[in-house]
């Protein structure tokens, strides 16, 4: 008996699972029950995220209930005594099973003799990473599949600084859950006194807005004739960001997308919550058309990523990209900041190592130096974290080119409540200067090069996808000298954690290991290849600039196209 039979019969005869369960499960077609029984659910350095149903490779209570044993055996290893003291802070957004998978993760840790602090209903991401801090709490547990469509939802878990689980640090938690029995056989291990579950109150939600109303740079800002659309996509940041809006004076600003206020696990109103992709501004851009908007801003589901549109000069709406916006907002803080006497002497700013180099250009001319680290805003928490340690340098800014910012570090996140704010009150301080944002972005192309950063995705479903995935990578690191006529200068390879230049010199990278390739082209040109650590793609970023916009636009398909035959695809 294969594995996909063994697991199917093995959920089939447990009395663990219920004859509801049983019954979808029998219904299932081959391919269905391939792909749900094939392997475990896969807990990752970025916890994990899977499609919701029963089976080994799905998102269930069994699933989940484990992954929580683990996580709390791990921290009463690490923590002992005051595992069952400081107890974990646990949120949720807003989709389909999220709340019945925190109430379970509370009731497990419980068990175990560890306190639990949940909300009332769902909350932002960033948020809990700042109640963990706030709280003085071990940990955190965030039930979310982020971005992901409706059928999608996820687990991840943080540190005793709000910051999600770094490799070095989910290594240990990775072995106990590898000494576990199998999903259905998890029991917990119950404690002699059982761990509290508190209900967190207000207090924790005004700390936190009011933190966010701290990273204003100018807050008296003329608001007058100015008309923001605003989306949660139907998630978790519409009460927060409406109680910040109106403490920072935005309250008759702000015209929200109604339909997509409400807390909705099918997303009904929007065609993608994600704020990557153009179909989830179809419903905002009619609205500011409506009203004749001067900025369209909106959030993913847990609200820890932001995406942007803005009317241009030509009274048409415009979408940037996150590395676009990050940008934006770089010139805009690092220049207020400079102009305020704000700015360190000793400042840094992080992003990630498949992050546009524009931005980089830009914060060098403030004097910040950029440190560049592997993908996953994890990264970038515990970053922050050891600079505080070692005093310094002084963070100035984070972002990935994945829509995700943050501002101040109270938070170890990224944060699209602070974004939401800064990049509000950007396009205000343009606008009283007589600027639309694209003739600030023609104004800083003009300055530093014409970039265009694009990402092509190639999705690898099903059993055979991650065999697929694998030998793509490995064809990959084959000898690629040119692409697209370009020279290869040096490829940058983080699972064998060296270097390797034109000349035939190597370099070893210090950065934790991680299936990453990174290709040099020319000057400041690159292509960084990653499989994704949450859907089964993998991407493609395309990093190149030009001295004008005619010739900037169609070299990254150029590159693509290049590459893929090179590999066969």
């Amino acid at each position: 008996m294969d594995k996909i039979e063994s697991n199917y019969q093995r959920w089939l005869n447990s009395p663990v699972v219920d004859d509801k369960t049983k019954d979808e499960i029998k219904k299932m077609n081959k391919e269905e029950k391939a792909d749900a029984f094939f392997k475990d659910a896969e807990f990752g350095t970025a916890g994990m995220r899977e499609v919701l149903g029963p089976g080994t490779n799905r998102l269930n209570i069994f699933t989940v209930r484990k992954s929580t044993i683990a996580y709390g055996k791990y921290l009463l290893e690490k923590f002992k005594t005051e595992a069952n003291k400081r107890g974990v802070v646990i949120s949720h957004d807003n989709r389909f099973m999220s709340r019945e998978f925190t109430i379970d993760t509370a009731n497990t840790l419980n068990e175990m003799g560890i306190n639990t602090f949940i909300f009332d209903s769902l909350r932002p991401t960033p948020e809990l990473s700042f109640a963990i801090r706030e709280l003085g709490a071990i940990g955190g547990v965030m039930i979310t599949a982020s971005h992901n469509p409706k059928e999608y939802n996820g687990y991840k878990v943080y540190d005793e600084n709000g910051c999600q689980l770094v490799p070095e640090r989910i290594e240990r938690l990775l072995e106990i859950l590898a000494t576990l029995p199998d999903e259905l056989s998890c029991v917990v291990e119950k404690a002699e006194v059982k761990g509290t579950n508190v209900f967190l109150d207000s207090d924790v939600d005004n700390k936190y807005v009011d933190a966010v109303l701290s990273i204003r740079l100018n807050p008296n800002l003329d608001k007058s004739d100015f008309k923001v659309v605003y989306s949660p996509q139907h998630g978790t940041s519409f009460i927060p960001a409406m109680k910040i809006f109106e403490k920072a004076g935005y309250k008759n600003n702000i015209f929200p997308v109604e339909k997509q206020c409400i807390p909705d696990p099918n997303f009904s109103y929007t065609l993608s919550p994600n704020p990557e992709e153009k179909d989830a501004y179809i419903e905002s851009i009619k609205l500011a058309k409506e009203i004749d908007a001067d900025l369209i801003v909106m959030t993913d589901p847990d609200a820890d990523r932001v995406g942007l549109a803005f009317k241009n000069k030509n009274k048409e709406y415009e979408l940037l990209t996150g590395n676009q916006s990050g940008a934006l907002l770089i010139d805009y803080i690092l220049g207020q900041r400079k102009e305020k006497g704000l700015l360190s002497n000793n400042g840094v700013m992080y992003n990630t190592i498949v992050t546009s180099t524009f931005g980089t250009k830009i914060a060098k001319s403030y004097g910040v130096k950029t440190i560049s680290l592997l993908t996953g805003f994890k990264f970038i928490g515990d970053a922050v974290e050891k600079a505080l340690k070692n005093n310094g340098p002084h963070y100035e800014f984070g972002y990935e080119e994945s829509y995700g910012y943050l501002i101040s570090p109270f938070a170890r996140d990224k944060d699209a409540q602070q974004a939401l704010l800064m990049i509000v009150e950007m396009v205000l301080f343009h606008k009283n200067n007589g600027k639309t944002l694209d003739i600030v972005m023609d104004e800083l192309q003009q300055k530093y090069n014409y970039y265009n950063d694009t990402q092509f995705s190639i999705f690898f479903k099903g059993s055979e996808g991650p065999n697929k995935m694998t030998k793509l990578m490995n064809d990959l690191r084959g000898n690629i000298k040119e692409i697209a006529g370009f020279k290869v200068t040096r490829v940058e390879d983080y699972e064998n954690s060296v270097a390797k230049n034109f000349d035939g010199t190597e370099e070893e990278i210090t950065l934790p290991k991680s299936n990453v390739l990174k290709f040099f082209l020319g000057d400041d040109m690159t292509i960084s290849i990653r499989p994704s650590g949450t859907e089964p793609k993998c991407k493609f970023y395309y990093g190149v600039n030009a001295k004008s916009k005619e010739e900037v636009k169609s070299l990254p398909k150029k590159l693509h196209d290049s590459l893929l035959e090179k590999v066969g695809l």
